[in-house]
């Protein structure tokens, strides 16, 4: 049987450049009755304990490490036991909130197993350097972080982001998954990857 998804949203803000935003963070917890992770831990450690209740939390697996996604890791961690995951090339953001904390890393093409379901690591840099997805082929679904969104790529007006990075990662590296798969964001709505396709050339031509 496949892993099932969870969800839930937390709010708080996020900080970078001299400037914080309020913002809501989705956080996505995949597994089932005995085991799970935790994909992105925002801002509210006791509402992702809740979410996770008595299973085994295998690891806290970052989309990347701008401070409202891995801002309630440590929390998390102090009761679970639980590794956490970062790709290291957002080591820099990591420390930021974190400077005396370790991660374990993820690399690209890298599998997670939970559940009897396998998800690959996608290194989608240009939000951040070591921003990721995580692709849960059995499951039609992509957990994209803040690489792609309903309506666009993610923002890459700040420090360690880009442009043309970020929709070079798209449309090499999730524009050419299948058109039905899911897109579970870190913020707002969902999507899929067939709604989102013809609307590369759009983008690019607007800068966003």
């Amino acid at each position: 049987m496949a892993a099932r998804i969870d969800s839930l949203v937390t709010a708080g803000s996020f900080s970078l450049d001299g400037g914080t935003w309020d913002l809501e963070n989705n956080v996505w917890i995949v597994g089932d009755e005995t085991e799970c992770i935790v994909i992105d831990a925002a801002h509210d450690p006791e509402a992702i304990l809740a979410a996770v209740g008595s299973r085994t939390l295998l690891g806290i697996y970052c989309t990347h490490a701008h401070n409202d996604h891995i801002g309630a890791v440590a929390d998390v961690q102090s009761l679970t036991q639980a590794p956490a995951y970062l790709h290291p090339a957002d080591d820099m953001l990591w420390k930021t909130v974190y400077p005396n904390a370790a991660h374990l890393p993820l690399e690209n093409g890298q599998h997670i197993s939970v559940a009897g379901t396998e998800l690959a690591v996608i290194h989608t840099p240009g939000h951040s350097p070591g921003a990721v997805c995580f692709y849960a082929a059995e499951l039609g679904t992509l957990f994209s972080g803040d690489t792609l969104f309903h309506g666009g790529p993610g923002a890459t007006g700040r420090s360690y982001s880009d442009f043309p990075t970020i929709i070079e990662s798209i449309a090499t590296r999730l524009l050419t998954l299948p058109a039905e798969t899911i897109v579970l964001t870190g913020h707002g709505e969902s999507t899929t990857i067939g709604d989102e396709a013809p609307e590369l050339d759009a983008w690019v031509a607007r800068g966003y």
